[in-house]
């Protein structure tokens, strides 16, 4: 899972990203030019604690996801466009965290000349919107080309992605993310090349001062999220060794570290899930899309599993923590040998029996 921190200059991007990663890049540090900083960092879940403590297993390897810090959009998409070079980097990301300033701070001056979350939001909105419009509007004249000249492809399959390319159309046109557009499956299958900004899901996250009551922001869009946080004090705790930021966070009445709410806020836009696997050599979590079924749940371990899977072995977490142990599970019947049209759940523990 990779997801790009953006947001206007000023707004706080840089802060985020140290408070999810455990960093120290420099903040406040705003230039308007292309900069992207990753690190990839350990998706935290107790139950894989607590399955590492019942298997003791040589190793213990949690999820992982990759956060981008990118500078570079300024909401001047309409004035210059996106750079190939920064639309190069949006379009790897999984999806996006938006960042908009809420805090006041005469030392760090807002572009704009005044804070005000829904004029940047918009305005952030616009220079996605506006970068899939030009897209979409060049592929409509390939394919308008396309079906007059024919000799090529189906004219049948050209007319069904005309017709999907002209929805997506009038939907920015009328200033809304392509997230919003139905999609059905076959068209799915048109765009996978395709990496449209607006149709990325997004988290908003309104960074606060502290103590600051977050505003009232309406963001009535799919596969979208608003989250307020307090983003420097978030920082300021990360970077504490644990047992001082437990007991800051407990302070300041922050259930949770940001990078745990953030996770779970991503898995859920993303329609992510995890299953593990367990052993005396390791315990490991993995992760892979609601809905998925046991062979593609085997192909993320390893893509041989997935070409010879037979059979998968499933229990789930909840059982084996309350009977205690992988035999209580079997003597109880819990075990269960499951094939190729199971769909995993989350929280499954999974042993693939396969053949190459």
């Amino acid at each position: 899972m990779k997801l790009g921190i953006i947001g206007l200059p000023q707004s706080g991007k840089t802060t985020l990203f140290n408070a999810l990663t455990r960093g120290n890049q420099p903040t406040g540090m705003a230039s308007g030019k292309l900069e992207v900083h990753t690190a990839v960092v350990d998706v935290p879940d107790p139950r894989v604690d607590r399955l590492a403590a019942m298997f003791k297993p040589k190793k213990t390897i949690y999820a992982k996801v990759t956060y981008a810090d990118i500078a570079g959009l300024e909401g001047s998409a309409a004035k210059t466009g996106i750079s190939g070079a920064l639309l190069n980097q949006l379009t790897q990301m999984d999806g996006f965290i938006q960042v908009v300033r809420c805090f006041e701070d005469e030392n760090v001056p807002h572009p704009a000349g005044s804070v005000d979350p829904l004029r940047d939001l918009a305005s952030m909105e616009s220079e996605l919107i506006l970068n899939d419009l030009i897209s979409v509007e060049r592929k409509l004249e390939r394919l308008n080309d396309e079906r007059k000249k024919g000799g090529g492809r189906d004219k049948a399959t050209i007319d069904r992605e005309i017709a999907l390319f002209e929805r997506f159309h009038g939907a920015l046109v009328a200033e809304k993310p392509l997230r919003d557009v139905d999609i059905d499956a076959e068209e799915e299958k048109m765009l996978s090349s395709f990496g449209f900004l607006s149709r990325k899901p997004m988290l908003v996250v309104l960074n606060v001062s502290e103590g600051q009551q977050p505003p009232a922001i309406d963001y009535p869009h799919r596969h979208s999220k608003v989250v307020a946080l307090q983003c420097r004090l978030e920082m300021e705790i990360a970077q504490l060794p644990p047992e001082e930021a437990a007991a800051f966070l407990q302070e300041y009445g922050i259930d949770e570290p940001s990078l745990n709410k953030m996770i779970r806020l991503s898995y859920d836009l993303l329609g992510l899930q995890s299953f593990f696997t367990v052993g005396p050599d390791e315990c490991r979590s993995w992760t892979v899309r609601k809905g998925a079924t046991a062979p593609e749940a085997a192909g993320v371990i390893h893509s041989d599993l997935q070409k010879g899977f037979i059979r998968a072995e499933v229990m789930t977490y909840d059982d084996l923590i309350a009977l205690g142990g992988v035999n209580e599970v079997k003597s109880h019947g819990k075990l269960r040998l499951e094939g190729k049209e199971y769909i995993v759940q989350d929280g499954d523990i999974l042993n693939i029996r396969f053949n190459i």
